[in-house]
This record gives C-alpha cells, structure tokens and sequence, in this order.
C-alpha cells in the first residue's frame, strides 16, 4: 500500500517531494526495527525537517484518521518501530540540532535525532559528557533512547535516561505541542516528564530534550577479573555490592563471547575461562585506587584466578570496546541470534544462569551471554541458523522460555530493550487487569484513540502486524503470539 494520489499531494505541499516517499524501497527499508521478523510495510514514509512541519503533518493524519509512527534510527529490539495498522512513519532523523549548552546549569538541549555518542563528543572537551551509554550509542539516536529509557553499562552507578533527561518538547497525537520539565531538579507536581521517558512513542513526538551534562571523573580505573565458573563470577558481583561499593560499571562476558570477542577484537581475553568480570570504579583520585583494591580482593575472595587492572587509556579503551562490540562479534561464530532482554534479582543469577543453560542444551542451541550483570539485566543470544526452519522454531522456544525464567525469578520482562509488539501480550504475566487498565488509560489521556504508534506495549485482542513466522503466515489465531527469532540484533 502507498499514500492515496490526494495524500501524496497534501504531504508533497507540505514537505516537499524529497521528503515523502512510497516507492518499494523505502516501505520495505522501514517494515521493521532491529527485530527483523516482525514486520509490516508503512503506507508511507516522511521526513520533516522541523517542529512546525511536523505539527502540519501530525493535523493532517489525525484530522483523516491515519495511524503514524515515529521512528529514530531503527535500532530497538522489540518491534516498537513497526508500522502496525498501515500507519504512516515519521522519520525525524532531520531533528539533528543542537539547539542550546548551558554550562551554568549543565544542560545540553538537542533534537531527537542526535546519536548517543555526539552528546558526549560534543562537550568532552570542555570536561562533560552524557552518562547513558548504550551499546548501540555509535548508531541509537537520543529520541529512541527516550521511547525505551534505555540504559547501559555506565548506568549502574548513575542511573538510565530517566535520571538525565530534564525536560522535552512533544508533539501530541492532535498536533498539540506540550513542555514537560525544564533545566532543573525537582519538578514539582505530577511527574508527567517520567510518564513519557519509556513510553515508546505512544504519548507523543519528541522534539527537544534537555539533557543532563555530568562533569567527567577525576579518575577511572577498569579491573578484568577472570573466572574458572560463571557462579563465582555471581559471587564476585554480589561481594562488590554487599561491600557497599557501587562501580560505575560491572559487566560480566561468558565463555561463548570471550571466544567471539577474541576472534573479532583481540582484546587479550584468555579463552579458557569461563567468564571475565569487568568492573570500573571512577570519581575522584582521592580515595580510588584505594576502592578499587577493594575490589580486586572481594574478586580474588570469591574465587577469581586473576584480576588485571587496565594500564592505560588504550588498554582501557580495548576492553570496552570488547563490550561494547560484542553483540557484533558473536558474528564470529553463528549467522543469526536472538537478543532477549530481561532483569531478575542480582542474588538470582547463579540459578537464573544454571536454568538459561539448560534451555540452550533443552532446544540444541548455544546461548551466549553479555550483561549488565550489576543490575542483574540480562541479554542472552540465542545463536541460530536462520536456513535451517528447526532451529528458527527452537529459537522461538528458547526465548519463550528464558523469558519465562525471568518471571519466575521475580523479574521484569525488559531491562532496557522495550515491550513493543514482541513482549506486549505476556504484560498480563506480570500485571493484573486492572493494572493493566490503569496503564491503558493513562495513554489514552495522551493517546485518545491510539492513533500514534498503536499496538504496542499491551496486549492487543487481535493481531494488527504481519507477523512472519518460519512459514510465512501472519499469525491469526487469536492466542498468545510467540516470540520470534531476529536475524541480527544491535545491543542496547
């Protein structure tokens, strides 16, 4: 499907010819988000360039009762970017400003389509940077960081996007424009802003945020402990934390990925253990190597063989490159996996772990592991062979179950990477109905009608999406839809 001949031209008037587009090309670019198999062509896609063309295009779809979805860069992992209902994308990849620095308050105030990374290289020499720091920070843009609240490995100590955005700009499904928040803390009254922050473009279109700026640390200090078993890497983790020390990071790599990082980045992770613990403490100098000590023997005490302090700048920068990369490196090994996303309790993960490996062993699948292991958020990789229909099908399993181990074990069903349309019909696992109204409801306040981004986050009495399953039919058949395998992913 593409925009009525009357459509295109209204669209054409307001943006220019440039930015509409309907050919074949784009509808099939923009089917779908980093989860590859859920997919449905938009109608359409537009590109404005500024808040009052977007508002004109916002009227316009409302006013003819079209669906519209706004989409960054495309790299979330649970379908929250898929154009369900023929809805129409609104690409604000043109929203790249940097509209105002304000070195008195620490704000930075920038348009949704500035990538993660440019924050922090645009006020690093002036001693600053943006805190929330996904794996997908080269790529992710910061209006999707602020639909999925995302996180990262630094957030352990200082918190996700929640904690550093200020205050936004959005446009309302009507064409309303709204300001949430501003330059400080605290917001008094309601705390609309936190409503919003998560909410996966069903509130409204962002178009300013306002960012906190936090001034580098004095000092960083990056420790690789290396373990002979993944639970005394557990133990080491939860020895930090019962110590009362709070790293900036703690990252934990299981043996399948140090293997992949290895073979992509050579980072100097030896192969034959089981897991690396990176941990990093930061702050000022006064007092640092002294906490950092302090994590080297609770590392040591809860069974490490080794632990490694990074020498300098390079190396420190080679081991979280090895993090951050790694989701890209198991390509070394498998074709094809499937991220799953969810947190459990930090004192669960020895048994939430054992569990996720029996899965693999259950389905013939091996299953890898890179997480934020402070917080406990997890991210096992399925690894597949997209050609061979079997493993597709245990793959679907697979993450049904983890998913499921999640739960069990008192945890959430996304740390970081969404609900969207992949988890939208297990919110009832976690949630009762009336929680699940009351959640409804407050959306609708923003969202009356679900004209923006609809189908996402709960669940759906039917299916509005063209679900591919490994036979190519659209699932219809009303139950609980299953999870599906993407062929790649990019972390988050």
């Amino acid at each position: 499907m593409a925009f009525s001949t009357e459509l295109r031209s209204d669209l054409v008037n307001l943006l220019g010819s440039e930015w509409v587009k309907d050919d074949p090309v784009t509808l099939y670019t923009y089917r779908c988000d980093g989860l590859t198999l859920y997919t449905a062509p938009p109608m359409g896609v537009v590109y404005p360039g500024n808040r009052d063309e977007l508002v004109e295009v916002v009227k316009k779809l409302h006013t003819l009762k079209i669906p519209f979805v706004p989409r960054g860069a495309g790299t979330g992992l649970s379908g929250g970017a898929v154009p369900q209902q023929q809805s129409v994308i609104i690409e604000m990849a043109r929203f790249k400003e940097i509209h105002d620095i304000d070195w008195i308050n620490r704000t930075i105030t920038i348009g949704p389509g500035v990538i993660n990374l440019r924050i922090s290289e645009k006020v690093q020499p002036d001693g600053y940077h943006y805190v929330p720091d996904p794996s997908s920070q080269k790529a992710c843009t910061i209006g999707g960081n602020v639909a999925e609240n995302s996180g990262g490995p630094h957030t352990l100590k200082y918190g996700v996007t929640v904690n550093h955005v200020l205050g936004l700009e959005m446009v309302l499904p009507d064409g309303e424009v709204v300001e949430l928040g501003g330059k400080h803390f605290p917001i008094l009254g309601p705390d609309m802003l936190a409503l919003v922050i998560g909410s996966e473009g069903t509130f409204g279109i962002v178009t300013k945020i306002t960012c906190r700026l936090t001034p580098n640390p004095e000092k960083a200090i990056t420790l690789l402990g290396i373990f002979d078993s993944v639970h005394k890497a557990c133990e080491g983790v939860s020895a930090i934390v019962r110590k009362g020390i709070i790293p900036a990071a703690m990252e934990m790599i299981d043996k399948v990925t140090i293997y992949a990082v290895e073979q992509a980045l050579k980072p100097g992770f030896p192969t034959d253990a089981e897991a690396v613990l990176i941990i990093e403490v930061d702050g000022l100098i006064e007092g640092l190597e002294e906490e950092a000590q302090a994590s080297e023997g609770l590392l040591l005490q809860a069974g490490a063989r080794e632990v490694k302090w990074a020498r300098d700048d390079e190396e420190r920068a080679r081991i979280w490159r090895a993090r951050k990369e790694a989701f890209g490196a198991i390509g070394q090994i498998s074709p094809n996996y499937y991220v799953q996303d969810g947190v459990i309790p930090r004192s669960s993960l020895p048994e939430v772990l054992d569990k996720i490996a029996e899965v693999g062993k259950k389905f013939s699948l091996t299953v890898a592991n890179v997480f934020h292991a402070g917080d406990g958020n997890l991210h096992p990789l399925i690894l597949y062979r997209y050609d061979i229909p079997e493993e597709v099908e245990n793959a679907h399993h697979a993450g049904e179950e983890i998913l499921s181990i999640c739960v069990e074990y008192g945890g959430s069903l996304s740390g970081e990477h969404g609900i969207g349309i992949e988890k939208a019909s297990w919110m009832d696992s976690i949630y009762n109905s009336e929680d699940l109204e009351n959640m409804k409801n407050i959306r609708e306040f923003f969202n009356p009608g679900e004209l923006l981004n609809p189908g996402k986050i709960f669940p759906q009495p039917g299916r509005c999406a063209e679900v591919k399953h490994p036979s190519g039919v659209p699932d219809s058949t009303g139950e609980r839809p299953r999870m599906v395998a993407a062929k790649s992913g990019i972390a988050v």
